[in-house]
């Protein structure tokens, strides 16, 4: 029998390969195809509506001391969280994407220590460190050429990142107090409302008749993927493990997206991705990995506070 723990970890690992892979998804609709903000709100409402179905199916009230929690969980974690990363994403390449995304361990740890008194250890520490630094090696030391973001896109991803942290940590003590779908539920709620004036216009002007059937299967997947099932997964891994623990999972997008960079290099002739597959590129994932062990595991005799 699997532990409710041991499958936590399994659906964090799952949630960071479907965002690896949706870097690159995503990055293939915009801006050509449709607006940043066009398909944050196509994600959020989309995704909004099936969490929506889920929830008919369980009957949990919440209590009015917890909406302003929840009001804020939406904004932070859902409205800034899509605005910013789609946006960023869109200015921006998917490998430097890829890598900003990284602080987030680096903020979750912070804002953790402050808002839930979760202790800064030596070992959490080294396994940020560890992990950060196969990230940016990943990138920068792997041979690829697609580091040339605009400085505007890389801070509208760095704020995405800030945003999802303090949501993860925020968060928390719902998952406690209530089922996952009814967290979600009103999280996107107050998430729709909040992006709602700023991305509305961009949706109307979007001509959906030049959509090919590849750009529908990617815009089913952007919807679906990394956001439907992405947060229905998050929330049920917060369930068991602290926030900390989910965000260091995130050294696993830089990791997936050079893998289907490097293999789209060798299946596609004339790619726009120039990466290529190294021993380089894999002793960096084992890095990615052993910081992601480092944080999510318990105290180790050889690395104690």
């Amino acid at each position: 029998m699997i532990s409710n723990k041991a499958k936590a970890h399994i659906a964090l690992l799952s949630v960071n390969i479907i965002y690896g892979a949706n870097y690159l998804v995503a990055k293939g609709l915009m801006p050509d195809k449709i607006e940043a903000s066009a398909l944050v709100f196509l994600r959020i409402s989309g995704a909004g509506v099936l969490f929506l179905i889920l929830k008919f199916f369980i009957k949990e009230k919440v209590d009015k001391k917890d909406l302003p929690r929840l009001a804020l969980c939406g904004f932070l974690g859902v409205a800034t969280n899509q605005f910013f990363s789609m946006n960023g994403l869109s200015l921006t390449s998917p490998v430097d994407a890829a890598i900003i995304i990284t602080a987030m361990p680096i903020f979750t740890v912070i804002i953790s220590y402050f808002l839930l008194k979760e202790p800064l250890t030596i070992q959490r520490i080294t396994g940020i460190s560890i992990g950060g630094t196969g990230a940016v090696l990943l990138i920068y030391l792997g041979g690829s050429d697609l580091g040339t973001g605009s400085l505007l896109g890389n801070i509208f991803v760095c704020i995405n990142a800030l945003a999802f942290a303090f949501y993860l940590v925020i968060v928390k003590p719902l998952m406690s107090k209530y089922k996952p779908i009814t967290v979600i539920v009103w999280t996107f709620l107050f998430g729709f409302i909040s992006m709602f004036p700023f991305c509305i216009e961009k949706l109307i002007h979007t001509d959906f008749t030049t959509f090919a059937v590849s750009n529908w299967v990617s815009l089913f997947y952007v919807v679906i993927g990394p956001t439907f099932l992405a947060y229905l997964l998050n929330m049920f891994a917060l369930q068991f493990v602290k926030p900390t623990v989910s965000s260091s999972y995130i050294y696993v997008q830089p990791a997936v997206a050079m893998l289907l960079v490097a293999t789209i290099s060798y299946l596609v002739i004339d790619s726009q991705y120039k990466g290529d597959l190294t021993i380089t590129k894999l002793l960096c994932c084992v890095l990615i990995f052993c910081g992601v062990y480092l944080i999510s595991s318990g105290p180790l005799k050889w690395l104690k506070k």
